[in-house]
């Protein structure tokens, strides 16, 4: 397919990806326009919140698509695709963490998120409660974790979520469903209507 430049931006992604393969820089710069900061967002949450590490992530995610932009199928969704790698790399990164952390994978021993110290201004804060959640969720399961941050923080829907994961529609149900119980569960103390800014 021959594109002009004034045409690249509104090109679809699996046209630019096509380009992308033919070795076309510009295609690839607008792909990467498009995505990055989406890409940048999710290694953020998924990633313990470690800003240099999310952009490491981000660099080898682009490098990968660079390097072998031949491993897109363009039957696919390009969207859904490049979350699916995303996926991938970070299962591969929790399994290297795993003995080193030896992170927590439930809210089981219970979370701590609160406590006596924390006035009643502090818990009603939309900054203090969104700290809370972001540290509850790196106690949850990868696989609940990361349904929870592509529905809710990066407005990803159900179907773009189980073409990412590979998993049903209805999996991604119940994950969310586990996930918003679990939380709820552990941040009680927090006005439910500064929740409702979160999940809405």
């Amino acid at each position: 397919m021959k594109l002009f430049k004034s045409s690249y931006k509104n090109a679809s992604d699996s046209d630019l990806m096509l380009k992308v393969q033919q070795k076309d820089a510009y295609a690839f710069e607008i792909i990467y326009d498009r995505y990055a900061s989406q890409m940048m967002a999710y290694f953020y949450k998924m990633l313990w919140q470690d800003k240099v590490k999310a952009e490491d992530f981000v660099q080898d995610l682009f490098m990968k698509l660079v390097n072998k932009p031949e491993l897109y199928d363009s039957k696919r969704s390009f969207k859904t695709w490049l979350y699916s790698v995303a996926h991938n790399m970070c299962k591969n990164e929790y399994r290297k963490q795993e003995v080193r952390k030896g992170t927590k994978n439930s809210l089981d021993d219970g979370l701590q998120v609160s406590g006596g110290d924390y006035d009643h201004d502090r818990k009603l804060d939309v900054g203090a409660f969104n700290e809370a959640l972001d540290e509850a969720l790196m106690q949850l399961e990868e696989k609940h974790r990361s349904v929870f941050i592509m529905r809710f923080k990066l407005n990803l829907s159900i179907k773009e979520i189980s073409d990412s994961m590979d998993i049903s529609e209805g999996t991604v149900k119940s994950r969310i469903f586990y996930c918003l119980k679990k939380l709820n569960a552990g941040l009680q103390a927090y006005n439910p209507a500064k929740k409702e800014e979160v999940y809405g």
